[in-house]
């Protein structure tokens, strides 16, 4: 078996993940389901060879020192594969990330047009895209800054760890900076980034208070800032950002947000009927209404704002999960799985007659 072999197989079944583990068969995430691919049972020494033609020497140090690396690999003009080999039960896994670099339209992704052109043309803010690993939250990132790239003439800086989707120049001009590679870390990058006169910064992901108090810092100063948050709704998002930092700093936080955070997008890929997967969604936007809930700390009163704020262009998972069912792009039982709020979405499936 040959790596190449393994990226064919990505791609020709559409999969997302690719597990390698000795004793085991290949298994592949498909539609957001694990399955097994091929009935043959990796051996170690079929395994340890996969692994010795490794081209990248960082990866194969970190690996002998460190018992595990990570790494990214090309295959032709539209595939990015990021490689994670660690050790589990004393011999090495591998793990298979495919990146499809083709950058798709919001309509071609099936995600609110309207809601992200707006928030692409604010003039400044932080915007912010959430989602568990693999809810696509790069993907739309992507098509975000591509719209940007088309249509208005900015300096795009992004500060990524890795670079996932490379961008060509259009209208804008696009510099791309990876962590460990371009810069040493996210402080340093975001601590250069005044120099670099910036219009637009995505920062690759927020997960500490120095991170974060440098994007808000930013948006302060009049740049738009895109990131992402392991995070599954908007409240839970305004929560996290500023449980990231002490109690005694809560009511600074709190205060930049209501002035600041423009929107949140929360995704969830879900499998469609006829295959293949779909987002639902969560947009939360930065209406009077919502901008007083934050400033006031009433986080839990959000999500019933979100609901009745169709007129800014919010909208509710749920709400989301009964349009694609009301489309017969799901089935109510997948709506149901996804669903956060299970009882509330069975009570509107129900008055619609969808179950």
């Amino acid at each position: 078996m040959d790596i190449d072999d393994i990226f064919k197989i990505m791609i020709d079944k559409d999969s997302s993940d690719l597990f390698v583990r000795v004793g085991s068969p290949l298994k592949a995430r498909i539609d957001s389901k694990v399955k097994t691919i091929s009935e043959n049972k990796i051996g170690a020494e079929e395994l340890n060879s996969l692994i010795k033609k490794i081209p990248d020497m960082q990866a194969k140090e970190d690996l002998k020192n460190k018992k595990n690396c990570e790494f990214t690999f090309w295959y032709k003009e539209y595939w990015r594969f990021r490689i994670s080999i660690f050790f589990q039960r004393n011999t090495p896994a591998i793990v298979i990330r495919k990146i499809d670099l083709r950058i798709r339209s919001f309509q071609e992704l099936g995600l609110p047009d309207k809601v992200l052109t707006d928030l692409v043309n604010q003039r400044r803010g932080l915007v912010l895209l959430t989602g568990t690993t693999g809810s696509g939250k790069s993907t739309t990132i992507a098509a975000m800054l591509e719209y940007i790239n088309k249509n208005l003439g900015y300096h795009i800086l992004t500060i990524e760890e890795p670079i996932e989707f490379i961008f060509k120049d259009k209208l804008s001009i696009i510099n791309q900076r990876g962590i460990g590679k371009d810069v040493r870390n996210y402080k340093e990058a975001l601590k250069q980034f005044a120099l670099h006169s910036p219009d637009v910064i995505f920062i690759g992901n927020i997960r500490d208070a120095e991170t974060c108090h440098a994007a808000l810092t930013a948006a302060e100063t009049g740049v738009l800032v895109f990131s992402t948050i392991h995070t599954i709704d908007a409240a839970s998002t305004i929560q996290r950002v500023v449980n990231f930092f002490p109690p005694h700093q809560h009511k600074l936080i709190i205060s930049q947000l209501s002035m600041l955070l423009k929107g949140v997008v929360s995704q969830r890929l879900l499998p469609k009927q006829a295959g293949g997967l779909i987002p639902a969604y969560e947009s939360m936007l930065l209406s009077p209404t919502i901008s007083r809930l934050i400033r006031e700390g009433n986080f839990w009163e959000i999500p019933k704002y979100i609901a009745s704020g169709d007129v800014y262009g919010m909208k509710t998972f749920n709400q989301s999960l009964l349009e694609l069912v009301e489309s017969k792009k799901i089935t109510h039982q997948v709506a149901l799985e996804y669903s956060g709020k299970k009882e509330d979405l069975e009570i509107e499936l129900r008055n619609k007659n969808l179950i």
